[in-house]
């Protein structure tokens, strides 16, 4: 049997976003957010723990998992595997609205709690870091002190995982990083967690329907990698064409500057003074001074 691949967002959500095993995604949170306390997470609720038995493709559809902690505390949990070029302002959209959302008419300020993006990649989503895990928050600018803790965003990139590092956070994202039977059976055998996770995916694997989406999700998924590289592709060999003819224009350029400047030294060598060379050659009679003073 062919497993899901869990860094599959249909997968992730099918796996994380279950009411049924909320266990499995206490013990990951509790990884990526090793500051709060456990009693956090003993009362999470999934906020849309709906999942569409129909997947319709659309690339911009979003399975991510909300949900809130016991104290109130908005997260929005996501894996994107393909390089999406809007990414970091998308995500700073949803997390101002995870925020805005919170309060009506009538209530406080006071009252917000602070909203959480988590966001799972497996390509290099933040080139400035080498860590397979950044967290960011809104700070002054030259001292580093954050304005307040209202909005966090964490970016766990798979690309960046330590070959020998250790760990709880570590076990999980190579977890959510593993393809092959074996890898999964070695590191769900270092967490009793993970290998619940497994074993949920076994039977996920196993249903037909699931299967279905998945397999469309996954074909939806390389063909957007297909026609972003195809677009990258063409843009390259755009640019590189482009590069030819500037340096074609560039070259034919260059050749009628030499040309006009051989033709000028040779009506200053047969005596013609500069007005006249000016008015055969449309050249500036400073310019062909210049490259008379040149020559000499």
């Amino acid at each position: 049997m062919n497993l899901m691949l869990p860094k599959i967002d249909f997968a992730f959500k099918l796996l994380f976003g279950d009411q049924r095993s909320k266990n499995i995604l206490a013990d990951f949170l509790k990884a990526v957010l090793p500051g709060l306390a456990d009693e956090e997470f003993e009362e999470l609720t999934i906020t849309d723990p709906q999942l569409k038995r129909e997947f319709s493709g659309d690339k911009l559809e979003i399975l991510d998992v909300k949900l809130r902690t016991g104290s109130g505390r908005s997260l929005d949990i996501e894996i994107q595997v393909s390089d999406i070029p809007e990414m970091r302002s998308r995500i700073s959209y949803y997390l101002s609205n995870m925020v805005t959302e919170q309060i009506g008419r009538g209530e406080h300020y006071t009252d917000l709690k602070q909203a959480v993006s988590i966001v799972i990649t497996d390509y290099d989503f933040i080139p400035e870091s080498a860590r397979c895990h950044t967290v960011f928050q809104m700070l002054e600018k030259e001292e580093h002190f954050p304005f307040n803790d209202l909005m966090e965003i964490h970016v766990l990139n798979l690309e960046r995982l330590p070959p020998d590092g250790e760990g709880r956070l570590i076990d999980w994202l190579r977890f959510l990083k593993a393809e092959t039977e074996e890898e999964f059976k070695m590191i769900a055998e270092k967490n009793p967690m993970i290998h619940e996770a497994y074993c949920k995916l076994q039977v996920m694997s196993e249903d037909e329907a699931n299967r279905m989406i998945y397999e469309a999700r996954l074909k939806t998924q390389r063909d957007d990698y297909s026609r972003m590289n195809g677009a990258h592709q063409r843009g390259l060999q755009e640019g590189i064409e482009k590069g030819r003819e500037e340096g074609r224009e560039e070259g034919q350029k260059e050749g009628e500057l030499r040309a006009t400047r051989k033709i000028i030294l040779e009506m200053g060598k047969k005596g013609l003074d500069v007005k006249t060379i000016a008015a055969v050659t449309q050249v500036s009679e400073q310019h062909i001074n210049d490259i008379l003073k040149e020559k000499i």
